[in-house]
């Protein structure tokens, strides 16, 4: 079936707050040291799924609203805010149990007439939830079809993706009358700086103390249509995913398909700037690397399954620097090189020691990615692929027909992330956050490789 080219609407029937389920006593969680180095944004998830066999809407509601308690239980801190302690003089996460919004609403869609190409048209303010206070909002939608979409909002500052996605798989568990695969951890000695904290020179060219930008003259600020940012989601074949390593790999060193991708996205941002007559621009692409398994080689196995349990942000962003022109000439092969070789920076167990140790000396700074400092061209990539979140994110009426981050439209940053496919473990689906001029070069450009997500390809 096609996309309807009229908007839908979304009624919300009912908007209360869940909260943990046992008897509460407020505490005070500070940030790790790696939680400071994220700035204060959102960041989305939602989850569609075709009708359910059985149960009515309000019965699966009042399901999900009791298991939400009990998830909250164990993921406290979510729900609570985010405060100034007096006493220690930082934000931190006040666990007081004040409770997570909580929306039941009804669209007059059906999940095949969904644009999920365009979250600003489909997603964004309508099947995703607005975070008016507190760390998460979650929103629960019927659609006309009986199929349900779930939208979590949190605050990037007290979950990267890998925790809100153990959170929202611990929740999916307990909704089924399950034990949750995994216990979340809020031992925050576990990240704790050496004494004496030491680190080398090299963390200086990841991040930065954040400065804010002088303002940009008027010729430089106009902010027209094709500079605005979007969201888009495509899906990209296995053949082409293959081909994309293959030429990533022609220098005789074999890359990943990251890599590759990451190089070729690289290099048409470039293209995108030369073509349009903007000679020679900073193009920067940065790159999220989880550190919880690096910072537990060679410790054992208690060390490891602390980790992997670990809630919070454990990520380090390095990037690489290059000028269009200098991009354009480059092979495939040799961008991801330079893919490869700022990778590699942030892949030791030394890597997050020393960056632990960095921000200690700078807690009381906000700090930044080195790569988004200085207001450049500047794209964020991160891979979903170890999410597995087709298979987590079963709720007890089926598997995901669909499921994806979400970046608010307000949101300045560039930002895109590789997902499974729902349909083909070969294939990719890709979220992108960033200029439309970008969108729409990539879409004229590269259209054998970034095909617009559509519900034939999903299959509902």
């Amino acid at each position: 079936m096609g996309i309807r080219d009229n908007s839908f609407s979304v009624k919300a029937i009912e908007n209360v707050v869940v909260g943990a389920k046992e008897p509460w006593n407020d505490q005070w969680l500070p940030f790790t040291n790696l939680d400071l180095l994220v700035p204060p944004f959102d960041v989305g998830s939602f989850f569609c799924y075709k009708k359910p066999s059985n149960g009515s809407f309000s019965a699966i509601i009042n399901t999900l609203k009791a298991s939400l308690s009990q998830a909250l239980t164990l993921y406290y801190p979510l729900s609570g805010e985010i405060l100034w302690n007096v006493v220690a003089g930082e934000n931190q996460l006040y666990c007081n149990n004040q409770g997570v919004d909580f929306i039941e609403a009804v669209a007059d869609v059906q999940l095949k007439e969904l644009n999920l190409y365009n979250p600003d048209e489909s997603i964004e303010g309508k099947l995703m939830p607005k975070r008016l206070h507190g760390v998460l909002a979650i929103q629960v939608t019927e659609l006309q079809c009986g199929g349900i979409v779930i939208g979590c909002m949190f605050d990037h500052r007290a979950a990267d993706g890998y925790s809100a996605n153990m959170f929202i798989s611990s929740w999916a568990d307990l909704t089924r009358s399950e034990t949750p695969a995994m216990f979340p951890s809020f031992q925050r000695s576990i990240l704790n700086p050496r004494c004496p904290t030491t680190y080398s020179s090299s963390i200086d060219d990841v991040f930065a103390p954040f400065l804010p930008l002088k303002p940009a003259n008027n010729d430089q600020n106009h902010e027209d249509e094709d500079n605005l940012l979007v969201n888009r989601v495509y899906y990209i074949e296995g053949a082409q995913l293959k081909r994309l390593q293959l030429l990533a790999s022609e220098n005789g060193c074999r890359r990943s398909k990251l890599e590759a991708f990451t190089s070729f996205l690289w290099k048409m941002i470039a293209l995108c700037f030369e073509d349009s007559g903007n000679h020679n621009q900073m193009c920067n692409v940065a790159l999220a690397v989880d550190g919880r398994r690096r910072l537990s080689e060679g410790d054992g196995e208690e060390k490891e399954k602390l980790m992997a349990s670990h809630f919070g942000n454990v990520l380090s962003m390095p990037y690489g620097s290059k000028r269009s022109e200098e991009l354009m000439e480059m092979s495939l092969s040799n961008v991801a090189t330079e893919v490869h070789d700022f990778l590699q920076t942030a892949t030791e167990k030394d890597h997050f020691l020393d960056l632990i140790d960095w921000v200690e000396e700078r807690r009381s700074m906000p700090l930044i990615a080195k790569a988004f400092a200085d207001g450049e061209m500047s794209v964020m990539v991160s891979s979903g692929q170890r999410f597995q979140i087709m298979d987590k994110m079963d709720f007890g009426w089926g598997k995901v027909a669909f499921g994806s981050c979400h970046v608010p439209s307000a949101r300045k940053d560039c930002y895109v992330m590789t997902l499974p496919s729902p349909t083909n473990n070969e294939d990719w689906v890709v979220y992108m956050h960033m200029p439309i001029k970008h969108m729409n070069y990539i879409e004229a450009h590269a259209s054998q490789v970034f095909k617009p997500l559509n519900a034939d390809y999903l299959k509902i």
